[in-house]
Order: structure tokens, then sequence, then C-alpha cells
């Protein structure tokens, strides 16, 4: 058990803390998103399930709410972005910019993409899924139903965001200046930098013990 303990809390334990930063600027990201949407739902079209793009050679249609929904993505990927890079995993230091910020986009319009889908089910009539029109009829700002309906896809599509972004966009500097490595340098500066085993000390070590 104790070895166990020592594994989750002491070996990883700067993934505790990343998660936690990582945690937080999702957080401001929700606030983000969700303050483009209302921006968006009052200087766009009255009704946000209003056509604002019809599909070609299909039956489907491009909704306002569609439209709200991207664009307030986009304000907040780039917001959880810039403090990831900054703050989270400290990779400013060691990557360009575009390098991270295209990986982190591919992500995040994955996300997008089946944050879409979601969001059309609880807001298209016709799904079972559908929010209530009546407990959510658009008479006040806590009773808007596309409001509900972003913050429940946030909700459903964000938590895999971060395994996938700090697998992947933010470990693109490998080696000497990797972002794992200047993590674990922050947060655990005496185990930063081991001895290499393979020196000097390590095989008048072992000569010791021969």
């Amino acid at each position: 058990m104790e070895r166990l303990r020592h594994f989750v809390f002491v070996r990883h334990g700067h993934n505790w803390v990343l998660l936690f930063r990582f945690g937080l600027v999702g957080g401001s990201g929700v606030l983000v998103n969700l303050v483009v949407s209302v921006i968006c739902n009052k200087v766009g079209p009255a009704n946000e399930d209003g056509i604002a793009l019809g599909l070609p050679f299909t039956d489907f249609n491009v909704r306002w709410y569609h439209v709200f929904s991207t664009i307030a993505f986009l304000v907040a990927n780039l917001w959880n972005f810039q403090l990831n890079r900054r703050w989270t995993f400290r990779s400013a230091k060691h990557s360009g910019w575009l390098r991270e910020y295209f990986p982190f986009l591919a992500v995040g319009l994955l996300g997008q993409v089946v944050g879409l889908l979601i969001l059309t089910l609880l807001m298209h009539p016709g799904s079972i899924f559908s929010l209530s029109p009546t407990v959510f009829d658009n008479s006040t700002g806590f009773r808007t139903r596309f409001y509900w309906a972003q913050l429940i896809t946030i909700a459903v599509v964000t938590p895999v965001s971060f395994i996938l972004n700090k697998l992947w966009t933010f470990s693109a500097v490998r080696g000497k200046n990797s972002v794992a490595g200047s993590a674990v340098e922050e947060l655990d500066p005496e185990h930063a930098h081991p001895e290499d085993k393979s020196g000097p000390a390590h095989a008048e070590e072992a000569g010791h013990w021969s």
C-alpha cells in the first residue's frame, strides 16, 4: 500500500498539479465560451434555431446556434491555449507558438465536431435528447435553451482534451527541453536532473560493490 501511495502521489505528483492547473484554465475557458455565446446570441439573429446555411445536396442545415457555438469555441480555444502554454505546461520556452497551436486547435476541432453533434441533439425539437421547450422557454437568461445546451456540451467534451493535449500538443518537444521535464523541474527541482547512472560516479559505486 505504501508503494502504491508513493507511486500515485509522489512519483506522479506533478501530474496532479498539472491536472489542477489545467482544470482552472478549463474553468476560465468555460466562462469565456459562455460569455461569447451570450454575446453572439444577443447581437445575432433573434431566433438561434433559424437556418444560417443550407448544406448543398442534403436536407441538413447549419443553424445559428451552430455558428454561435463555433465562434465561442474559437475564442475559448485560443484563450485556453495561451494560458496552458504559459502557465499549465510552461512550454513557451521550448516550442514555437504555431508548432503547438495547430495540434491544440486540431484537438479542439475534433471536440467541437462532437460538441456540435451533442448540441444538435439537445436543441433539435425532433431529438429524444432535446431539452424541454417548456422548461427552457427562453423567457430569461437562465431559461435559455441554447445556453444550457452549450454548457452541457462543454461538460461532456472537455475532459478528453486534457489527455489529448498533454500527450500530444504540449509534449511536442522531447528530450532535454521536454515539457514534462520543465514541469518536474519547477515542481520538484531536486529530482529534475538525476545523475546519469552511466557516468563515472555510478561506475565507481559499481566497482565498490563488485
